[in-house]
């Protein structure tokens, strides 16, 4: 008969810890080596299509401006191709950050429909013990959002607006802010992936 092994407690999960942008983003501690740019850092090539600036920050529960985390971007190209399109960058002391890529194009959802144009981020910062998975919606695109898989199961519409990002323009290019706050009021919904 073989041994009956008692139920394993779950290790607890490790945070980023304080020092994740430096592993990521070195080149801000002016870390340097065999890379001269970060990975993930410049503009985001997805191909040709509209230009676009896309801005943001993000904000503690106190409602405090995060300083030291890194935001992922991951995006269809303007065709709706899924390319290796991506873009990394490090939040400011403001909890600022800034990406230059192309305006994405729709994509095929769970259902075979298109998916309104979006973003996906991906946010790590000390304190988080997994990645956090959000995305990002454009403002102009209200009927395509309207009939979008993943926004239409946000069963509250007061928590869509959470993704939905403000259109400006700046230098004849359209920007697109959308601020991220980790909890508290008008937090951002994030997904379990």
């Amino acid at each position: 008969m073989l041994n009956q092994l008692p139920p394993l407690k779950e290790s607890p999960s490790q945070t980023a810890g304080p020092y994740v942008h430096i592993g990521m983003t070195p080149s801000l501690e002016s870390i340097t080596g065999p890379n001269v740019k970060d990975l993930g850092s410049g503009p985001i090539t997805a191909g040709t299509g509209p230009r676009i600036a896309v801005t943001g920050r993000i904000f503690d529960g106190s409602g405090a401006p995060v300083s030291d985390a890194v935001v992922e971007l991951w995006q269809a190209d303007a065709d709706g191709n899924h390319a290796a399109a991506w873009g990394r960058v490090a939040t400011d002391g403001t909890g600022g950050f800034s990406f230059d890529t192309v305006k994405p194009g729709r994509v095929p959802g769970p259902d075979g429909k298109p998916m309104a144009p979006h973003l996906t981020l991906w946010i790590v910062a000390r304190g988080i013990n997994i990645g956090l998975h959000t995305r990002l919606y454009f403002e102009d695109e209200a009927a395509a959002n309207a009939a979008d898989f993943v926004l239409n199961k946000i069963l509250d519409p007061r928590r869509r607006k959470t993704l939905i990002a403000a259109k400006s323009e700046r230098d004849g290019r359209s920007v697109y802010a959308l601020d991220i706050r980790l909890q508290g009021e008008d937090e951002t919904v994030f997904f379990d992936i």
